[in-house]
């Protein structure tokens, strides 16, 4: 379709976030009568999500600004299962205490995106281990395993690549998908939730819980995905070299996240703009206009937004006044990642290659290595043309810091203590 009547279809199809929706003139017939409830689940598998997680929260966000209920359903009882889907390898069992660790942790980015309450639109947090938990596990495959297909459920994506890869495919992995299907059957009883949204990777599951609505209530349930995110060069969004994009602040600070969309591909702006902030189309078309090094203005403020959302305000514009600082005057800002090491080590001679694994910028040495052969790696702003250099109190700024940079992008205080 190429509008919908309701202004939630609109804008999430306007702003790229759709793919697959089911039925789509009746979902958008009921969004445009009143508010409906959508769900998206989200399993506690870390203390943080990261910017793979972020695109459905926009989905939410956008739902409840065009007049709907979203409810963020935390898997607390599916996170003990695993989801097969993309995984080539059975998910490490996490114990009940570390679930309950991350999901306290995970709760505190919903709080920037969603308002939550009690009133018709206000968001719901719900946990599926709620119902999950109490099951009988006889009453449970009498009533619900009875309306699965075994043939049906090894035809899906997620199943034949494990199978085909000879992958090993745990029972309990292969009933993720009843149980997703439960979820959903339970929102909509206990909350009136019509909808589940999800990545178009999801779309097997979700309408697992579709046709088990349908069977065992005779609901009429929705389906709407988004599209796979990568870059335009192929990657994984989310992923970087240094590792993942984390959303809390304890796991990525503010500065480092805003780098991270600060160093989108050309290719990618306008679409990040429109994911990622929440920027009126109109201001978008004119940053997306924008060529040669003017595109560096845009992807300031789409650094400076998305990071916003996340992070606050104060923190994304102190981000950007400190990467404006570091680049275009040169200076040395205090404000950019500072990591401690001992006086002693420093006095010692500090190796310049742990140095680099120190704060991050690669995983090993030998990474290191190769950084310094190709000229990416410099002191004081000063290239580094000897892996066995040592850094000493003589590197030590008028500051009292060592400015350690990778790249043009990436930098690092380091301050003896």
């Amino acid at each position: 379709m190429s509008a919908y009547k309701s202004d939630f279809l609109n804008v999430l199809s306007s702003r790229g976030f759709i793919h697959q929706v089911s039925e789509p003139e009746a979902l958008d017939d009921l969004a445009s009568k009143g508010p409906i409830t959508g769900y998206i689940g989200f399993d506690c598998t870390a203390p943080s999500l990261h910017v793979g997680s972020l695109l459905p929260i926009m989905m939410l966000h956008w739902m409840q600004q065009t007049g709907h209920r979203p409810i963020a359903l935390m898997g607390g009882g599916t996170t003990r299962v695993g989801d097969p889907s993309g995984k080539d390898e059975t998910r490490k069992i996490l114990t009940d205490a570390d679930i309950a660790a991350n999901l306290a942790g995970i709760r505190t980015v919903f709080d920037k995106f969603l308002k939550f309450g009690d009133g018709k639109t206000d968001a719901l947090m719900m946990n599926n281990n709620d119902w999950l938990a109490p099951l009988n596990y006889i009453d449970f495959l009498r009533d619900v395993g009875k309306h699965f297909s075994v043939n049906r459920m090894l035809s899906f994506d997620s199943v034949k690549m494990r199978l085909e890869r000879q992958h090993e495919l745990s029972f309990l992995e292969f009933n993720y998908m009843i149980l997703q299907a439960y979820d959903f059957v339970e929102l909509n009883k206990r909350t009136g939730c019509i909808l589940q949204m999800g990545g178009s990777d999801q779309w097997g599951n979700i309408v697992n819980g579709i046709d088990l609505g349908r069977r065992m209530e005779n609901a009429h349930l929705f389906a709407l995905t988004s599209p796979l995110l990568t870059t335009s060069a192929g990657a994984k969004m989310g992923k970087t070299a240094a590792g993942a994009i984390w959303l809390n602040q304890d796991r990525l600070s503010a500065y480092d996240y805003w780098q991270f969309w600060r160093n989108t591909e050309d290719a990618d702006v306008e679409r990040f703009l429109k994911l990622f902030t929440i920027l009126p189309l109109s201001e978008i078309a004119k940053l997306a206009a924008l060529k040669g090094q003017d595109i560096n203005d845009a992807k300031k403020i789409l650094a400076t937004e998305a990071t916003a959302l996340v992070h606050g305000r104060a923190a994304a514009d102190r981000a950007s006044e400190t990467a404006r600082q570091t680049f275009e005057e040169g200076a040395v800002a205090q404000s950019l990642p500072t990591f401690e090491i001992l006086r002693k080590d420093l006095e010692s001679g500090y190796g310049i290659l742990v140095a680099n694994v120190a704060v991050g910028f690669v995983k090993s040495n030998g990474e290191a290595r190769r950084q310094i052969q190709s000229g990416g790696v410099r002191v004081n702003d000063v290239v580094v043309t000897d892996e066995k250099m040592t850094l000493t109190p003589a590197n030590l700024s008028s500051e009292g810091v060592i400015k350690l940079s990778m790249g043009k992008k990436r930098h690092a205080l380091l301050k003896p203590v």
